[in-house]
């Protein structure tokens, strides 16, 4: 009889545990994900989430509100709009997610998508944006938590001023506090008392009407709180945020303009600060003069005055998700009051400074950062007076570019001691306007500009630009590095001085990955020095990995160990920079500066004889202009001079005589036919005299003569004269000229230096084999 209840009773808990664990719903059933819907206003740090979904209506490219970055963006950035500037949506809207993350010491501003983001120097509390779709699995929050708004403003005016009383009121949720009573002057001052209220009772009290002011005020405003706790508000205030007195409306007195806003702090006691007793009179502070339009409170330690229509208090919210700057920045805005005296023993004088009127359209929503009065900067309590350009160490004047190692085999203590190097050179150098100015290019897979020619005008600025380099990886292409310098870094729009020979100091972690032989030459005859820093060489194991034996000799500009400087181990690189420094400023083993188009001094002799004609030379005349051109002429570079001969000869310009391009081919357009016999071996001598004799040691000495017919005299011995002085000698002959008598005259190889034309009006055609042959000649020199 017992068995059967207790049966019963165990098959009623079996049933009951079955439907418990039955799963309401259908079986399986993921739960859906529900995107909330935002604005186009809405920015990252208003909403108090790491990460989240939300969805952007349409048009909001035209709203134009502020974005601050380029795919990372500050969190007062536009969502939606950064979202459009990333590509992740359209401006038909959509679906995204926002994550949060660390500030960045700067955000470059950039167009993107029809949207123009702005630059912004610091701010603490980034955030990037994807397509708003989620990973399997992952739900996100179907509410999004915003920060408070900021406090709202009334509108001030003139008619304001004799409409009814404005009220207010104490705050409800906190204990009672004094109240403050206006009372007008027949004087432009006015006197403020102190009115005791009495203990809030234990049960809920009878309505009361608020206390009234005896005269309507000029505007509502609030009193900020100067004796709460937040650690930006206990801080001097930046000069930006202090305001000027102006006169109020009729003369009545000086009336402060800005913003003052409500306090959200929690009540908190204050230990140096005493509430003023009832009754007692609150002094104003004789720098802060206050017309009598305008009332006052006693700083406190939890009270303040509040209108009407105000949202009740927020208690301060340590919230893990947003940064106290932000939560500051929001709520307060960049004007900070003093700190609370310390001495509890005496009363807290008024402190009028920070209690300011503000018009409702001073503060607008959708205006940039810097018309709102925020303050970028988290700590800049002056603005910084411009420094004056250095001028740098004349005596050092070179376009210098370091090409820095950062490819994956150096890692990152060794890619610091490298930057660390770089500094020290920057400092040592002196860079300034007149004398060395500095660039890097950091080359790994590609090779990138870090710091241009024009970036630092000092070693200072320079030294700060080399301290925000990352490393980029990737293999060690130094050849490819060497390509980018000469056909894009030395460039006038990178800032390259042209009058100051270019040098380049490669930072080799081992040995280059690719070849670098051609890409060298390349450099080398566009005028760029090639200093090689290799730091921890290959062994003799080590050597058989190259791609290019003696790639160092093959890149520096010569090989006479000038140009390369090897390092034992990284720890040794500190050693080196007086000696680099040292050897890139000494101009004048900068011999690679020197190239084929402006290291020469070129002598025409040109044939004026009776046969020639006006017609004709005039032919051979723009020959001669057409050859000049192709060379850069200064009296630091290309020189040029002239000599006309017939039986005679005639000295038309000197070496010194033009020093540049325009007065030089103006010089030769001058010239007068003379008309005469043809002494060609007296004029080469008379060249040798007149123009070489004074010729420049760092020079290479061209003669070319032209000449139409056979000398009356013999031209082998003045020819061997200035063979002998290292003249190159070019002959060109017309007409009637002697072959063996150009030959006789030209350097060997003949070939290369002697050439004949039937014609005056065939000269032109010889105008590229020339300069082709100069440069050729050039490059081919010794690199020993």
């Amino acid at each position: 009889m017992k068995s059967a209840p207790l049966a019963a009773v165990c098959l009623g808990l079996l049933l009951s545990c079955t439907c418990w664990a039955k799963p309401n719903g259908p079986k399986g059933k993921k739960p859906k994900q529900v995107i909330p819907a935002i604005e186009c206003d809405v920015r990252a740090g208003k909403i108090n989430l790491p990460e989240f979904i939300a969805k952007c209506p349409a048009h909001c490219k035209e709203t134009k509100q502020q974005v601050y970055g380029s795919g990372v963006f500050a969190s007062i950035s536009s969502i939606c709009n950064a979202a459009i500037h990333s590509g992740v949506i359209t401006n038909a809207g959509g679906k995204v997610i926002v994550k949060k993350m660390a500030g960045q010491n700067i955000y470059k501003g950039s167009s993107s998508n029809g949207v123009r983001s702005l630059s912004l120097p610091k701010w603490r509390e980034s955030f990037v944006v994807t397509v708003g779709k989620p990973k399997k699995g992952v739900i996100y929050p179907a509410t999004l938590d915003y920060v408070p708004s900021r406090p709202t403003y009334v509108k001030t005016s003139q008619k304001e001023a004799k409409s009814p009383p404005v009220t207010t009121e104490l705050p409800t949720a906190a204990a009672p506090e004094p109240t403050t009573t206006t009372t007008p002057q027949p004087s432009s001052t006015s006197s403020t008392t102190l009115a005791p209220s009495t203990p809030p009772p234990t049960t809920p009290p009878p309505t009361t009407p608020p206390p009234t002011t005896t005269k309507a005020r000029a505007a509502v405003h609030k009193v900020r709180d100067a004796g709460n706790g937040h650690p930006y508000l206990a801080s001097e205030p930046s000069a930006s945020s202090r305001q000027q007195p102006h006169n109020g409306p009729g003369g009545s007195g000086p009336v402060f303009r800005g913003a003052t806003y409500l306090n959200r702090f929690a009540q908190r006691t204050s230990a140096g600060q005493r509430r003023p007793e009832p009754g007692a009179t609150i002094r104003r502070q004789p720098s802060s003069p206050a017309g009598p339009d305008v009332s006052y409170a006693a700083p406190d330690s939890g009270y303040t005055w509040t209108e009407t229509d105000t949202p009740g208090i927020t208690a301060w919210d340590h919230r893990p998700d947003i940064s106290e700057y932000e939560r500051w920045l929001y709520r307060f805005g960049s004007n900070l009051p003093r700190a609370p005296d310390s001495d509890g023993g005496r009363k807290v004088p008024l402190d009028t400074t920070y209690t300011r009127v503000e018009p409702v359209d001073s503060w607008r929503p959708d205006a940039s950062i810097y018309q709102s009065g925020y303050n970028v900067r988290e700590e800049e309590p002056a603005a910084r007076v411009p420094e004056p350009a250095s001028q740098g160490a004349p005596e050092c004047k070179v376009d210098l570019v370091f090409l820095m190692d950062g490819s994956w085999s150096i890692g990152k203590r060794r890619f610091k001691i490298q930057k660390d190097f770089l500094s020290e050179v920057a400092q040592t150098i002196n860079v300034g306007v007149t004398g060395p100015v500095m660039g890097v290019v950091q080359y790994g897979d590609e090779p990138v500009t870090e710091v241009s020619l024009k970036s630092a005008s000092s070693s200072r600025e320079l030294r700060s630009a080399i301290e925000k380099i990352t490393q980029k990886g990737g293999p060690s292409h130094v050849g490819k590095a060497l390509g980018y310098i000469n056909k894009q870094f030395f460039s006038d729009a990178n800032g390259n001085r042209g009058g100051a020979p270019n040098v380049a100091v490669v930072l080799v972690d081992g040995w280059p990955t690719d070849k670098v032989e051609e890409a060298s030459r390349l450099a080398r005859e566009s005028g760029i020095n090639i200093f090689f820093v290799t730091i921890e060489g290959a062994d003799d194991v080590e050597k058989k990995n190259l791609i290019e034996n003696d790639f160092v000799d093959k890149a520096v500009c010569r090989t006479n160990g000038f140009f390369s400087l090897p390092v034992s181990s990284w720890f040794a690189l500190r050693k080196l920079v007086q000696p680099l420094v040292k050897r890139v400023c000494d101009a004048d083993r900068l011999v690679c500066s020197k190239t084929c188009l402006n290291a020469n001094d070129i002598a025409f002799v040109i044939d004026g004889s009776s046969s020639v004609g006006t017609g004709n030379f005039r032919t051979v005349l723009q020959f001669v202009a057409n050859i000049t051109r192709e060379f850069e002429i200064s009296d630091t570079d290309t020189r040029v001079g002239a000599v006309q001969y017939t039986y005679e000869q005639r000295l038309e310009f000197s070496f010194t005589q033009h020093g540049n391009k325009a007065d030089l081919l103006n010089a030769v357009k001058r010239i007068d036919y003379w008309s005469g016999g043809t002494s060609t071996g007296a004029a080469i001598s008379y060249a040798a005299e007149q123009l070489f004799s004074k010729s420049k040691p760092n020079k290479r000495k061209i003669m070319i003569v032209i000449t139409d017919g056979r000398s009356y005299d013999d031209v082998r011995q003045p020819a061997l004269a200035v063979h002998r002085q290292d003249v190159i000698a070019y002959a060109v002959g017309i007409a009637w000229a002697s072959q063996d008598e150009l030959e006789y005259i030209a350097t060997d190889p003949d070939k290369e230096h002697a050439f004949f034309v039937d014609e005056f009006d065939n000269l032109y055609k010889f105008v590229p084999k020339i300069v082709n042959n100069i440069c050729q000649e050039f490059n081919s020199q010794p690199r020993n």
